[in-house]
């Protein structure tokens, strides 16, 4: 490695040129549209997300799987067009794909999949029995159902003649999973794991001037999660061209320290004949895209197909910290120059900051405390499942944040990229997960990649190596967790390594990890505590309450939980109890709830036929709140907050008893109906307050105090039958990018214009103009209804649609919800 210290920022003339062409704005850079984008020429990234045809072939069958494998010649004659010798049928450029659907990534065809039952489950009656089949959402795919379980995706894209002598490869985010890539009929790569990204080069086998063929079959037969983990292209595809000389894929690393040191590690590769005299230079510019800092150039040679490694340390003036109220980013922009002429540019981003974790007082961001409110996630959305447009990755971020939270667990893998993006951009600090805890070459690769792609974002802050691993407390566990650990601090010294535990605290891999992890297991964390004063402590998974949204009376018919806070399994705790646990010792860091949303699979307490979905979120499926949502957001954001629960139409239980709560942060709150006081309750600090009330028609008023002073007021009323839909939107203004989508709410209404709290009319949805409708949801955990219809029945009053952009289509469009008997609604979106 090429060592070059230099304390000064050198506004020589190069570095001057590089400013300059740094802070052009152009269309051609791979950039969130919300972050300054960047002239990356000569260097070219751009989307194969568009144009695909999609196929359904078969696990077991050859002749179902368009020959893939019929005659155990797939790797006999790479490129061989004969039918004799052919990789696949569907890998030739004369295979008529015209019957095959036309599909956008990311695609996730599991979640177009119906539900099926597990005839072979046998309960036991015990208290954990449960059906194996229901963790993955009771979707037919796996080894059992070999006709859905493998997918096969083909495209075409034109290369220039201009891109002669240049190096071309196409970039993976992920696929769900065991995926084969050809191109022009050869088998370029194979990629096993289902969530790390993946690098193919196509360099040689390229058509230059002409088209190419890119053929991917992604065998989903096999899972790597117990959970809903989706099949497909479900994240993006790139093309990149590069000159031979360039920075490789995920090739700086930058080191920013809050007092203005910022070391640069940046990798070059020469993928050339010839030794090349090379010169790098950088540029940063601020979050406005204003050049701040320009570094002198290093100089040096490198041989023919070789890769070295540059080392510069330079100091940026007055820097602006990222945090959580400002996450301030900077962009780095590298420059390649040959003789003078520039070859590439590289762009990356990062932020200034410093973290740590303090043993007696938790976690620290920018030397100032910083409790985690946390919550982990799968990545799965209702409606489109594990394909969740990045407009969408940014809603449900928006949502966790309005509850308070601060940070997010990827569990139990490595996030798409763009999640990553947004989480820098919002403020949301992340642990960032691998899926397989072991020291075999294959996970250590997949390690490796998640940490040199992660690791230049300022929001992760933790590296987690496994959850809830069998070898977690014994001696083969530490060997394990040693040799990943020394792969990961050799990547990144700056961060520091957790494990998801749930037993052996303080046995086995404690030893090797930096911060414990605890999931669950709260009442162990003050004896841990006590014997390991010197070890941080963090909850990386915190209080799995079971709910479901708009439902206050159990019912095992149909699968329901009661929404109030008092659900929860035997190896978890209630919201409340672990969050005040949490709130009164300050050498907790914090923790994360398990879940922030609901997700397929896993849907305890009902691991069983007709559940297809877990109850464990703060919001469901669609992400609307559920009550637990309104608990944290009370005791984990600042402004005064008063909530009321349940609703209050309960129809022929007049005179019984209801139970209502209240959660809020106000100093007392009185309870009225119909104007008679039912009594003030004091608010304790990271507590409810509840009622028991005899159920009467009307009006129930909640009534907020501060220094005895009413300074909020929350109604519950008895609502009418249903008369009309009411259609909203997050946004309605759009990018005409063909990506963009917009999150829309249906309400189901009565005569005066409020919620009808158990409403499941069936709301179906006309589209016009330029946008698609991708997918539907409601949140019901036991709803077998598709996610890709025109249709969805509401549930308990509200339902979602998820409208995209079609691709360079501007212009309005227009969304009608309709549903029998009631008045529809009509929403009008722009894209442009």
């Amino acid at each position: 490695m090429a060592q070059i210290n230099r304390r000064q920022a050198l506004a020589a003339a190069g570095g001057a040129a590089l400013l300059a062409n740094a802070s052009r704005a152009t269309a051609a850079a791979a950039a969130p549209a919300t972050a300054t984008a960047i002239d990356l020429g000569p260097r070219e990234r751009s989307s194969l997300d568009f144009g695909w045809r999609f196929a359904l072939g078969h696990a077991s069958d050859p002749a179902k799987d368009f020959d893939f494998g019929g005659n155990q010649r797939s790797y006999a004659k790479a490129g061989a067009d004969s039918p004799n010798w052919w990789v696949a049928a569907a890998a030739q450029k004369t295979f008529d794909d015209s019957a095959w659907k036309p599909v956008t990534l990311p695609h996730d065809w599991a979640v177009e999949l119906p539900f099926v039952d597990n005839p072979e489950y046998k309960p036991s009656g015990k208290p954990d029995d449960e059906d194996v089949l229901a963790a993955h959402g009771y979707k037919a795919l796996g080894r059992r159902f070999p006709e859905n379980s493998v997918g096969w995706y083909r495209k075409t894209f034109a290369l220039r003649a201009s891109d002669a002598g240049k190096r071309l490869s196409i970039e993976f985010d992920g696929a769900f999973r065991d995926t084969t890539v050809m191109v022009n009929g050869y088998i370029l790569a194979r990629e096993e794991s289902g969530y790390s990204p993946f690098r193919v080069d196509i360099t040689d086998i390229a058509n230059i001037g002409g088209d190419n063929l890119i053929t991917v079959r992604v065998d989903a037969s096999l899972g790597e999660g117990w959970f809903y983990e989706g099949a497909g292209l479900y994240r993006h595809v790139w093309l990149v061209k590069t000159a031979p000389v360039h920075v490789p894929q995920w090739g700086v690393f930058v080191r920013a320290k809050v007092d203005g040191t910022v070391q640069i590690d940046t990798d070059l590769v020469n993928e050339s004949d010839a030794a090349q005299a090379f010169e790098v230079s950088h540029a940063v510019l601020d979050a406005a895209g204003k050049p701040v800092l320009a570094v002198a150039p290093a100089a040096g040679r490198l041989p023919a197909w070789e890769r070295q490694s540059l080392s510069q340390t330079v100091t940026l003036a007055n820097p602006v910290l990222w945090s959580l109220e400002n996450p301030h980013l900077y962009t780095l922009v590298t420059e390649t120059k040959l003789g003078g002429a520039v070859v590439d540019r590289f762009v990356t981003r990062f932020g200034v900051r410093s973290i740590r974790f303090d043993p007696a007082n938790g976690f620290f961001l920018n030397d100032k405390p910083v409790k985690l409110k946390g919550s982990c996630n799968h990545q799965d959305h209702a409606g489109v499942g594990a394909a969740i447009p990045d407009a969408v990755q940014v809603w449900r971020l928006e949502q966790l944040k309005s509850m308070g939270s601060n940070a997010y667990r990827a569990a139990h893998n490595p996030p798409t990229p763009e999640l990553l993006d947004a989480c820098d951009r919002l403020g949301m600090l992340v642990i960032d997960e691998t899926r397989r805890m072991s020291s075999d070459p294959t996970s250590l690769d997949e390690l490796e990649r998640m940490v040199r792609r992660d690791r230049n974002h300022p929001s992760v802050i933790l590296w987690s190596i496994g959850n809830e691993e069998p070898q977690q407390a014994t001696a083969r566990g530490v060997k394990v967790a040693k040799t990943m650990k020394r792969l990961v601090n050799r990547l990144d010294p700056t961060r520091l390594v957790t494990a998801a535990m749930d037993n052996g605290f303080g046995e086995g891999i404690s030893a090797v990890i930096d911060v414990q992890g605890f999931n669950y297991r709260h009442e162990k964390m003050d004896d841990f505590h006590a014997r390991f004063p010197n070890v941080p402590i963090i909850g990386t998974e915190s209080a799995s309450v079971v709910t479901t949204r708009g439902e206050y009376v159990r019912d095992e018919a149909k699968s329901y939980v009661p929404a109030y806070d008092t659900d929860h399994p035997w190896w978890a705790t209630t919201a409340e109890k672990w969050w005040s646990h949490a709130a009164d010792r300050p050498w907790m860091a914090g923790g994360f709830i398990w879940t922030g949303f609901d997700y397929r699979g896993e849907p305890t307490p009902f691991n069983r036929w007709p559940s297809i979905s877990s109850h464990f979120g703060a919001l469901d499926t669609c992400g609307f709140p559920k009550d637990n949502y309104y608990y944290y957001r009370a005791w984990w954001r600042s402004e005064p907050l008063l909530h009321l629960l349940p609703h209050w139409n309960w129809e022929g239980r007049e005179g019984q008893p209801i139970a209502v709560w209240a959660h809020s942060n106000c100093d007392k709150v009185e309870l009225f109906l119909n104007g008679k006081s039912q009594g003030v309750r004091a608010v304790s600090p990271n507590h409810h307050v509840e009622w028991s009330v005899p159920y009467a028609p009307g009006v129930l008023e909640a009534h907020g105090y501060k220094n005895g002073k009413v300074i909020l007021r929350e109604r519950r009323e008895t609502a009418g039958p249903a008369t009309a839909l009411r259609l909203s939107a997050d946004r309605v203004r759009l990018a005409a990018d063909g990506q963009d989508v917009a999150v829309l709410k249906v309400e189901v209404l009565d005569a005066k214009g409020r919620l009808v709290p158990r409403a499941e009319d069936l709301v179906r949805f006309e589209l016009s103009g330029p946008v698609d409708l991708i997918g539907v949801g409601n949140g019901d955990p036991t709803s077998h209804e598709p996610d890709v219809a025109p249709q969805r029945k509401a549930f308990n009053g509200l339902a979602q649609a998820l409208v995209r952009t079609q691709q360079n289509q501007p212009g309005r469009g227009r969304v009608t919800a309709t549903a029998q008997g009631l008045k529809a609604a009509v929403l009008d979106l722009t894209a442009s």
